[in-house]
Parts: structure tokens; C-alpha cells; sequence
């Protein structure tokens, strides 16, 4: 092993600065919500990573220098990599080999300036393909409810965003084939292909306990059906062990 070698092995590279995420009160339901519809949906394709709120360092060698998107998918990878992320809980650019294809910012009061130029910047050199910043307000920190855009020859080129008659802002990401949507404040996600909304966790979480409640009352209704039933052979049964004893009582009496 080289000295080189040696010093780099020895680099440590923490998965959390010990702080807690600013204005977590107000991003945490959002970020949640988007980290969990997300992985819902992607969880049948073992290629996509779903993350965010952690460490993505960019420069080997340099533990000091990293990004933590608020929300980030990767799309294309291989087990080896999806294992390398798991092994060192970050996402380190140069083990990992590509960067995320999509990463999204959520508006708050700490972080608006640096979602709109900082990271911009960063995410654009680092060549994630889509950067999206959503604002639950409509607007009032980045502007704008929902901004998507794409990267072309090595610039940020802003996605055709629609508005439908009922308010709602929306653009499609080619990265994760979904559409996203500003809902009256709400970040929801269309999926053009199975053509329905995605489920919110909650919503998934209230699907999951009906789904379970109908499955209980199923299964109650057919053990109540079972139970009868065994209970109507065994009043059969001694129904007629009943008869074939009182036939043979008359044949005795008979003297048969």
C-alpha cells in the first residue's frame, strides 16, 4: 500500500453533521412525503436509488465538501453501486460513478438563496439531468410554486410548466416518467403511464389498513362460515347416530 494510497483510505467521510435540517418543521412533512411516494413507487426497480436529506460528496479526498439535496433519485444502477451507497450511507460521486438523474429542493427561509443559485450552479456541474424546486407557498420564497428544469450542454434550460383551469401547476420529468404537480400547496405526482396519482403516504398508509380491515373481515366471515358448517355435520352426525339408535331399540322391542 502507498503512502497515497494509506491517506485516503484513512479519510473518514460522516453521513450527518450532527444538525438538525433547517426549518425541519416546515420541510419535514414535504420531504417525507416525497421521499415515500416516491420509494413506493420505484420499489419494484432494484436499478433506482430514492433518497434525500443525506451526504453527497463530490470531491475524493475532501471530506468537507458536500451537497445534501433534499430529495434525490437515481436512475441505471447496478447492484454494486446501489451497494456501495448502502455500505459507506452516502453518496460518494466517484465510487458511484454517475450522479443522481433527478434531485428536488424544497422552499424554506434558510435555504431559498442557496436552491436558487448555489446549488443550482453545483447541481449543474455535478450534471444531474433535472433540478426541480418546489414551493408550497405558490411562490413566495423561489418565486414560483414549481420550477423543473433540464440540463442541456451544461446548462439549466427551465421545463414548459402548465397551469390547468383549476390552479394546478405541473411539467413533466422525463427522469422518473412522472408528472409533478403544485396542488394547492400539495406536491403530487401523475403517472401517465398506469394513468392515476400516486398515493401519498398517508393515503398509502389508509389503502394498506382498509386493504387489511376487508381482509380480516374476510377471513372472520369465512371462519364463521367453517365454524357453522362443522357445526351443522355434527348436528347431522348425531342426528343420525339418534336414529339408527332408536331403530335398533325397535327392533329389540319388536324382537327382531
Amino acid at each position: 500500500m502507498t503512502a497515497q494510497t494509506a491517506t485516503q483510505t484513512a479519510i473518514t467521510y460522516p453521513e450527518s453533521d450532527g444538525q438538525p435540517m433547517p426549518d425541519g418543521e416546515y420541510q419535514f412533512p414535504i420531504h417525507a412525503n416525497a421521499l415515500i411516494t416516491l420509494r413506493t413507487h420505484f420499489e419494484d426497480s432494484p436499478d433506482v436509488r430514492v433518497n434525500g436529506n443525506t451526504f453527497l460528496y463530490y470531491v475524493e479526498g475532501n471530506p468537507n465538501i458536500f451537497v445534501s439535496p433534499d430529495c434525490y433519485v437515481a436512475t441505471g444502477l447496478s447492484p454494486e453501486q446501489q451497494e456501495n451507497i448502502n455500505r459507506n450511507n452516502t453518496y460518494r460521486l466517484w465510487e458511484v460513478g454517475k450522479p443522481p438523474d433527478f434531485v428536488m429542493e424544497i422552499a424554506s427561509h434558510s435555504t431559498r438563496n442557496a436552491d436558487l443559485v448555489g446549488k443550482r450552479r453545483l447541481y449543474a456541474e455535478l450534471g444531474i439531468g433535472e433540478y426541480w424546486r418546489y414551493d408550497q407557498t405558490g411562490g413566495d420564497f423561489y418565486g414560483d410554486p414549481l420550477v423543473g428544469e433540464r440540463l442541456i450542454d451544461g446548462e439549466y434550460q427551465p421545463l414548459r410548466m402548465r397551469e390547468d383551469e383549476d390552479g394546478r401547476i405541473w411539467a413533466r420529468s422525463e427522469a422518473l416518467n412522472l408528472d409533478l404537480y403544485w396542488d394547492d400547496g400539495e406536491l403530487r405526482f401523475w403517472d401517465p403511464v398506469a394513468e392515476k396519482w400516486l398515493l401519498k403516504h398517508t393515503e398509502e398508509r389508509a389503502g394498506r389498513l382498509a386493504a387489511e380491515s376487508r381482509a380480516d373481515q374476510e377471513q372472520a366471515a369465512h371462519l364463521a362460515e367453517q365454524t357453522a358448517r362443522q357445526d351443522a355435520e355434527q348436528r347431522a352426525q348425531a342426528a343420525e347416530s339418534r336414529i339408527a339408535e332408536l331403530q335398533a331399540q325397535l327392533r329389540q322391542l319388536r324382537g327382531e
